[in-house]
């Protein structure tokens, strides 16, 4: 996602996020100058700060409570970005563990697969009076700000929105990014990790409804918050966190599914 957006190599971004990056190893992979690219970079989503002569992700210093997070889901009409649009984008942001903003819109689009309307429930005609798709990414793009993006299964929908943002002529994104999916497995024992299964399991969004994007969006906030309770107090910044999600080990699952059991 980042890395294929910034023109830093791993190693580098690695190093903003940990140990700091010098200003020669910086300024060698700029296309800008510095001051141009921290600000291009800062208006894609992501804020790179000079801390005691080296530089990191602002992130680096952020504690988990003192962070403002994103949580997204959208709905496409099919996978592929080249033929496929976003028809539902929704989000919350969420800081110290309180929902302080919502987003939420469908988007208007001509043709809706009867195989997409029998999973989410939008036909084509639901979206007649909503606004088109540039208009929404622009919104979205102001409201996600620099927070961090947070959704189960966090590539994709960083991607698809990314990529279109990139369709309609403005920058893809640079926001840090956190997959509540990876967090997931490192902090709830669970047989599986889809949202649907989760949120049976777990009891997360009492008014589920699946595959629309406002109650993943909320069943996702449930899951993240109980993800945030079983953290170690070692566990302290963003970056922390992130790191965590990705490098931790995944906890053991179950032989055997418990909702069976509950059923009989």
């Amino acid at each position: 996602m980042l890395t294929h957006n910034i023109s830093l190599d791993n190693k580098s971004i690695s190093r903003l996020s940990s140990r700091g990056l010098s200003l020669k190893a910086l300024k060698d992979q700029l296309e800008h100058e510095l001051e141009l690219s921290l600000e291009l970079w800062r208006a894609q989503g992501l804020n790179v700060i000079k801390h005691q002569g080296y530089y990191y992700f602002d992130t680096k210093f952020i504690p988990i409570e003192e962070a403002e997070f994103c949580i997204v889901d959208i709905e496409t009409n099919g996978s592929k970005i080249d033929k496929h649009q976003i028809i539902e984008i929704a989000a919350v942001k969420v800081k110290n563990r309180q929902i302080v903003d919502r987003f939420d819109s469908l988007v208007h689009v001509k043709e809706i697969n009867p195989h997409i309307t029998e999973i989410t429930g939008i036909k084509a005609e639901d979206t007649k009076d909503a606004p088109q798709l540039k208009e929404v990414l622009k919104e979205f793009r102001l409201f996600l700000g620099n927070a961090i993006f947070v959704a189960h299964d966090v590539k994709f929908d960083y991607t698809f929105i990314s990529k279109s943002l990139e369709k309609i002529g403005l920058e893809p994104l640079l926001n840090r990014s956190l997959c509540s999916l990876a967090l997931a497995e490192r902090t709830i024992v669970s047989y599986r990790y889809a949202l649907s299964y989760l949120n049976d399991a777990l009891s997360l969004n009492p008014n589920a409804q699946h595959h629309r994007a406002m109650s993943d969006v909320l069943t996702t906030y449930g899951l993240f918050l109980l993800s945030l309770d079983n953290l170690s107090d070692e566990i302290k910044t963003v970056e922390d966190l992130i790191k965590f999600s990705k490098e931790a080990p995944r906890l053991k699952r179950p032989k055997f599914d418990p909702l069976l059991d509950r059923e009989e």
